[in-house]
């Protein structure tokens, strides 16, 4: 199945206190296996997170939900502080940033 990922608007605030080496292996994990299979290498949440899914890379942590062959990245961040705000208020349609998969630069630029 092919996959379209898009990044919620806030992603370019996120990823700014991120060190230069870390971002690089989280943008080649969302392009090698995020891309190719999210149910196979995220793991779903729950309670409150129910729906979205995390993508683990190192110490960092990728929130996405897949709505059909779209997946929409919310959040990235450290796993202590990733889930401390509310990732459900993030979700808006309207604060959407999409890119195409055939795309060379699929992170937002940081």
């Amino acid at each position: 199945m092919n996959y379209q990922i898009s990044y919620h608007l806030e992603i370019k605030k996120d990823i700014s206190g991120i060190p230069k080496n870390i971002k690089t292996r989280i943008k080649k994990a969302i392009e090698n296996r995020l891309l190719s299979d999210p149910i196979r290498y995220g793991v779903p949440l729950r309670r409150s997170l129910q729906g979205y899914r995390k993508l683990r890379v190192g110490n960092y942590r990728v929130i996405y939900k897949i709505e059909g062959n779209d997946i929409i990245v919310l959040k990235i961040g450290h796993r202590k502080e990733v889930y401390d705000k509310p990732i459900t208020q993030r979700g808006l349609v309207s604060k959407v940033e999409s890119n195409n998969k055939t795309s060379n630069n699929s992170l937002p630029r940081f």
